[in-house]
């Protein structure tokens, strides 16, 4: 090939990576290289992440190099996560390797791990709530992650999130064998510096040091070389958040020392444990310091509803996404009879009466619904009864315009709950008839 014709091959690839528009390169590294693409078809913006070939034709990492790409890319279309990064392709030819993945603007979490730099108590909570739940998510699918970090973690709109890279991802439910050795030293747990086999709780362990770390802009252990690094993992006790940041509680301290504990059974032993007492922290009495909205408590408090559990995370997430988080004093008319009805609630704690002229028809608790009618009737209807908090009460107001707008099984669950509802108060209702 000549020089002129290498120069316009390679003047091609960087306008265009197989159907994909080139935008501009977003970064490289020693074996890869990140673009920013436009997928015309799909009409979205989207980052390809390249392989370079060198790094495939390497003699000596060449083969693992296949593998890690191979893994990624079986993950295509499988971890779909509000707070996953989505695999949309995936292609190996004679010219290129890439991966075509979700594209999100707002950096990494790593701006955050700077002393001068830290987020609020609440946002770190947050954030860590999302990137648990993720992983849980992928945990369930036989997924691995094996190398969380801040640089993997991707923000969106201030303190939404995005878990990325799973090309070091250990693949549980695959006859593929599993390439030991990958990690970032400092966020290993003890078991992958001593070449054990792994579960979840690796992922467990590296994400309090990830939390150590945005909570106080050092990580828990530090070293001049990795042997010196793995040898304090291995044996040193890790410091409290607070010896650093004096106003971190003490809560907060022990749910960090644990995620961190050298022994796996004194670790946390499941996301779930992990997750109730990230949202326990959240709901705890002294309010959190923040800069968003904290969202941890508010799914937590859902996520235990009856209304919702057949809602997996991903539906769930997606309601908080559109449904509105009111609260109501003790006394305080919520719906009225007469007015027109455009949406329904859940009630997510307290009470609430149901009444028509006075008489009362039922009192709510939560995990129940009212003003269902306004979704499952003709639209334009009138309310037909009062509903008033029978105590301080917190909601969830769902706009029936919103429901138009949702996934398709988003809104089969709410199909499913609200049947499961008619259901319920018939036999209720029947049985008071029968005077059982």
């Amino acid at each position: 090939m000549t020089q002129q014709a290498m120069f316009e091959r390679r003047n091609r690839t960087m306008e265009k990576i197989g159907k994909y528009e080139i935008i501009k390169k977003l970064g490289e590294g020693a074996t890869s290289s990140v673009y920013l693409g436009h997928d015309p078809f799909a009409d979205r913006d989207v980052a390809i992440k390249l392989v370079s070939q060198d790094a495939l034709r390497n003699s000596a990492n060449g083969s693992v190099m296949h593998r890690l790409f191979l893994n990624e890319a079986s993950l295509a279309g499988k971890l779909v996560h509000p707070h996953i990064v989505e695999i949309y392709d995936a292609v190996a030819d004679e010219d290129n390797a890439y991966i075509v993945m979700e594209y999100i603007a707002g950096g990494t979490l790593q701006r955050f791990t700077r002393a001068d730099n830290l987020l609020e108590l609440g946002d770190v909570i947050e954030i860590v709530y999302k990137c648990a739940r993720a992983l849980d998510f992928a945990s369930h699918l036989g997924v691995i992650h094996r190398d969380i970090k801040p640089a993997n973690i991707l923000v969106k709109d201030d303190n939404d999130i995005k878990v990325t890279d799973f090309g070091s991802a250990a693949l549980l439910h695959t006859e593929r064998t599993i390439i030991d050795g990958i990690g970032t030293p400092a966020y290993m747990s003890p078991e992958q510096h001593l070449g054990k086999s792994l579960n979840h709780q690796t992922d467990i362990y590296a994400l309090g040091v990830v939390m150590f770390q945005l909570l106080t802009g050092r990580l828990p252990f530090q070293a001049g070389n990795i042997a010196a690094l793995a040898y304090q993992i291995l044996n040193a006790d890790p410091p409290l958040p607070s010896e650093f940041r004096p106003d971190i509680p003490s809560e907060i301290d022990v749910v960090v020392r644990r995620a961190i504990e050298r022994d796996p059974a004194i670790r946390y032993l499941t996301w779930q444990r992990f997750l109730d007492d990230l949202a326990a922290v959240a709901s705890g009495g002294a309010p959190l310091t923040k800069r968003g909205v904290l969202e941890t408590e508010k799914f937590n408090a859902l996520r235990s509803l009856s209304f919702f559990r057949s809602f997996s995370d991903v539906e769930l997430w997606e309601v908080l996404r559109f449904g509105e988080w009111r609260t109501a004093a003790k006394s305080e008319v919520i719906m009225k009879e007469g007015e027109p009805g455009d949406f329904f609630c859940i009630l997510v704690s307290g009470e609430a009466r149901i009444t028509r002229k006075l008489r009362l028809l039922n009192t709510l608790k939560a995990g129940e619904c009212f003003g269902e009618m306004a979704y499952l009737g003709e639209s334009g209807k009138v309310r037909t009864a009062d509903v008033t908090a029978a105590s301080d009460a917190r909601m969830l107001r769902i706009p029936v315009s919103a429901l138009e707008r949702v996934s398709e099984l988003c809104r089969l669950n709410f199909d499913r709950a609200f049947l499961r509802v008619l259901v319920e108060r018939l036999t209720h209702a029947n049985s008071k008839l029968a005077g059982i």
